[in-house]
């Protein structure tokens, strides 16, 4: 059930939900004053600036298929947003992919300094608990805030996405099995995925077999949307995607296309995305908008 007052289509619904996400961004970043405002300013710099913002799409999408109330929706939303910042703000650090340009801008550590975004990143992952802790929405379901706290510090944390890093830079210059490979994304980008829509899904509570399901959509999009980001980057150049085209080579990193070859990296994402189709249609017209946002990710083109 879509709410009253959101636009018909999901095409115009995501830019909608992109809106509400970001003004329940700013009323966080705007409710505590004791911030400083160099802070503020980079945290907001990395968060607030341009972005596609697929993983809230996805809580709202998720979110229509049972017809919860988009007030948890937001915060579920924001906090997931603000730790794929954080992540994207650690990521880029010297000590890690020590990339320059991000979203078609600079880094956060090249618009501000090295300390001020290692502080913004610490920032920003805290402040994505303190909205799921302290939001009015979520009080009423106090058993499903704590799963929902519980799937996103797992999916933030060193069995999740902070060890998936570790474990890509372990392996930098050095060949991995397509087994390996696939663990270090699962990990590094799937997990924040499958944790975006599998925390809306606590508020719903359905049957077991439709969180199985769900949660088996969320796991496969997660390594689709690594694949097919490997992919660009043999596709598109750095003025397309916003980002260095050449940072995986560059830090000798394996790929998708490296590991496997472009025609059969090609073919695994068909795979998968045919695989997700399948499990979103059979859970019926409510899936309509997850099942834009799994063609949204395949078809990306930066």
């Amino acid at each position: 059930m879509i709410a009253r007052g959101t636009p018909p289509t999901f095409a115009t619904r995501a830019e909608h939900y992109r809106e509400r996400v970001v003004k329940r961004l700013e009323t966080a970043l705007s409710a505590d004053k004791r911030i400083p405002p160099r802070l503020v300013e980079a945290i907001e710099y990395s968060v607030l600036g341009p972005g596609k913002r697929v993983r809230p799409l996805l809580t709202y999408a998720t979110g229509e298929v049972f017809g919860v109330g988009l007030e948890g929706l937001d915060a579920i939303a924001a906090a997931v947003e603000l730790v794929h910042a954080y992540s994207l703000v650690h990521d880029d650090l010297p000590a890690m992919d020590n990339d320059d340009l991000r979203r078609g801008r600079p880094t956060t550590h090249r618009a501000f300094d090295e300390a001020t975004a290692i502080l913004a990143g610490d920032g920003l992952q805290a402040l994505a608990f303190e909205i799921l802790c302290c939001d009015d929405s979520l009080t009423a379901a106090p058993e499903a805030r704590l799963n929902i706290v519980t799937w996103l510090a797992r999916a933030a944390g060193p069995a999740g996405m902070v060890g998936g890093q570790m474990l890509d830079l372990q392996a930098e210059g050095k060949p991995l099995t397509e087994a390996q490979l696939e663990d270090v994304h699962r990990r590094k980008t799937g997990e924040l995925i499958r944790a975006a829509v599998m925390m809306p899904v606590e508020l719903a509570k359905p049957a077991a077999g439709v969180s199985s399901r769900l949660d088996r959509l969320a796991t496969d999009l997660g390594l689709l949307f690594q694949i097919r980001d490997d992919l660009l980057e043999i596709d598109q150049d750095t003025a397309t995607l916003g980002k260095s085209a050449t940072s995986d080579r560059d830090n000798q990193k394996s790929t998708y296309p490296s590991v496997l070859g472009v025609d059969a990296a090609r073919q695994r994402a068909q795979s998968l995305y045919e695989e997700i189709v399948a499990i979103a249609s059979a859970l019926g017209p409510e899936a309509a908008g997850l099942s834009w946002v799994v063609d949204y990710i395949y078809g990306r083109a930066s």
